[in-house]
């Protein structure tokens, strides 16, 4: 379909096309001519609007499910109604005081990771959807580093970060490591924590390794290097991804052909791979996105719909995403200003904190 030929659509084939498509958005029925006719703010008999109706259909703004004599719109209705006719407003008064005060309880005494899942099941409350959050592995202040041996060849690598999260990896360890190489490495560690990130610290140690060397013996040093780049391995650079709601993708269900789509959408939520990398596509531009159905060809969200947001750490750098997933018949005019606006305090969030 050109644009220019979406473009080119009269005023009175776009406020059908636009009553059809909040019909549909309100009760995920099929709109027929006749009931159409009589919600248009201009009279127009229930012939020419099935004119009207036939027109867009060859537009593939609209479709005929069954042998239903009502329309639906198509995946590219709906983005045509999102970019050019959805008018979306500030957020509701109701919406930003329940927004802001869960925001403001949650950052009193959690943890980021914490903060993020509460995010996640506000926005399926506001959304009656599914709320979702990808979150990068944060590159956190730290508080304390300890290493802890669990057995002769292993010893577990300790982070506490400054807002009281705990972090562990497993480190391998030479045979017979004395006991006390594993205090005197945490020492010389944490003597220069000071509340830097584990790259700022990282850092240092790579600058200064001359002057390391000659401070600790070649066994301690080594095992400095090698636990702060257990921290930097691939495995720690994954984005954890958080779903809360998935129930109610559950709901209005109008056909068995709604429960199979339900069915497929749950098993790429606990795949998580494909849902993350489109999530991941938010984070390339500031502002909300909108994914509707089809166009989301890489798994299985056609008939469902995702609205998502980025969010920024104090450096401004892009560090999650956080949206709803449900039914293509989201109520986008609500829905986008509320994860705008989740996105933007919990950016100064970490911007403050």
């Amino acid at each position: 379909m050109e644009k220019t030929a979406l473009t080119d659509i009269d005023q009175r084939s776009r406020e059908i096309f636009r009553t059809i498509v909040e019909t549909y958005l309100s009760s995920g029925e099929p709109a027929g001519s006749r009931n159409i006719a009589k919600l248009l703010p201009m009279s127009l008999s229930a012939a020419s609007v099935r004119n009207v109706m036939s027109d867009l259909e060859m537009l593939g703004l609209l479709y005929a499910p069954h042998i239903s004599a009502g329309r639906l719109p198509t995946d590219l209705g709906l983005r045509f109604f999102v970019d050019s006719l959805l008018q979306i407003g500030d957020i509701e008064q109701n919406d930003r005081a329940q927004i802001e005060a869960q925001v403001a309880a949650s950052g009193k005494s959690q943890s980021i990771e914490d903060i993020l899942s509460d995010a996640s099941l506000m926005l399926s409350g506001l959304s009656q959807g599914a709320g979702v959050v990808l979150a990068t592995k944060t590159d956190k202040r730290l508080k304390h580093i300890e290493f802890v041996r669990l057995d002769p060849t292993q010893a577990l690598t300790v982070l506490v970060g400054e807002d009281g999260s705990v972090e562990n990896r497993v480190l391998k360890l030479p045979m017979g490591l004395p006991a006390s190489t594993l205090v005197e490495a945490a020492n010389f560690l944490n003597a220069r924590l000071k509340g830097r990130t584990l790259s700022e610290l990282r850092f240092e140690i790579d600058t200064s390794r001359k002057a390391m060397e000659s401070e600790l013996d070649e066994v301690t040093t080594r095992l400095i290097e090698a636990g702060l780049a257990n921290w930097g391995d691939s495995k720690s650079g994954h984005p954890q991804l958080i779903v809360r709601g998935q129930s109610n993708l559950l709901h209005d269900l109008t056909a068995i052909e709604d429960l199979d789509r339900i069915r497929l959408l749950f098993s790429d939520l606990e795949t998580q791979k494909d849902v993350i990398d489109l999530l991941s596509r938010a984070e390339i531009a500031d502002g909300v996105r909108i994914y509707i159905g089809s166009e989301n060809q890489r798994f299985s969200f056609s008939a469902s719909s995702m609205i998502a947001a980025p969010f920024k750490d104090s450096s401004q750098k892009i560090v999650g995403v956080l949206g709803v997933i449900g039914p293509t018949r989201l109520n986008y005019g609500r829905i986008v200003p509320v994860v705008d606006y989740t996105a933007k305090l919990i950016s100064r969030m970490l911007e403050t904190g």
